[in-house]
């Protein structure tokens, strides 16, 4: 095969993984504390024949989320959270502690504060957090710190990965932290009774949806003229 088709097929098949995040982000874009993804281009070059020159293969394996701020949306829960600025809370998942912007939480019946997917939050201490099943009102300072009627309880954590690179996106809205994470010492706060939306901006996703399905069908189009071209020679040389 053509170097030139190798080319262009590594090309489409990361237009395609692009496509499929950037479909995902659309999907996404209502979903509390959902954090933008894309991918990243990296490119290979192999050195052929001394008399031929190199070849080039395009990759996109490579996700990339973005953290930027999302708004912020007045509910009045007591037990919804956002984060301004930087941190995420810790929840603790199937295969370990995870990250998480997504701060709806509820009590489960043994009085432990859990995501509504059942995963417990975690305090500054990496403990489940616990809410006395009599307490009364419910108060959770910016700095994490949750008092019932007035007497404290424990201190909602914000946490950061110890290598942000090593970050796992996973499931939508929480990260797998494959090298630990450590508590956030400044740079963010705790806000109650409001939850942070999606960080992606639908109508940018979708102007960079039709981008994409238009250099597929670039590359697609250059595929068909080099499958027919061939044709041709192949013809030309068998008559």
């Amino acid at each position: 095969m053509d170097n030139a088709v190798y080319t262009t097929l590594t090309r489409q098949s990361g237009l395609m993984a692009e496509m499929r995040a950037v479909a995902n982000n659309i999907a996404n874009a209502s979903t509390t504390g959902y954090r933008r993804e894309g991918v990243i281009f990296s490119e290979f070059i192999s050195a052929l024949a001394p008399e031929d020159p190199s070849l080039s293969m395009a990759t996109a394996e490579v996700r990339d989320t973005r953290l930027d701020q999302a708004p912020i949306t007045l509910t009045g829960g007591a037990f919804d959270l956002a984060i301004e600025g930087e941190g995420f809370f810790m929840v603790e998942g199937p295969g370990g502690p995870m990250l998480t912007r997504a701060g709806g939480f509820t009590p489960s019946p043994a009085g432990e504060l859990v995501t509504f997917d059942g995963y417990r939050l975690l305090d500054a201490g990496g403990a489940p957090v616990f809410v006395p099943l009599d307490a009364g009102q419910i108060a959770i300072a910016p700095d994490g710190t949750m008092s019932a009627d007035g007497q404290p309880l424990t201190e909602i954590g914000l946490w950061t990965a110890a290598d942000p690179n090593e970050m796992r996106h996973r499931d939508g809205v929480r990260f797998e932290v494959p090298g630990g994470a450590e508590p956030l010492i400044d740079g963010g706060r705790i806000m109650q009774g409001y939850l942070e939306s999606s960080n992606v901006d639908p109508i940018g996703e979708i102007a960079r949806m039709i981008e994409i399905q238009r250099a597929y069908e670039q590359g697609q189009a250059f595929l068909e003229s080099e499958d027919q071209r061939i044709r041709d020679v192949v013809k030309a040389l068998g008559s």
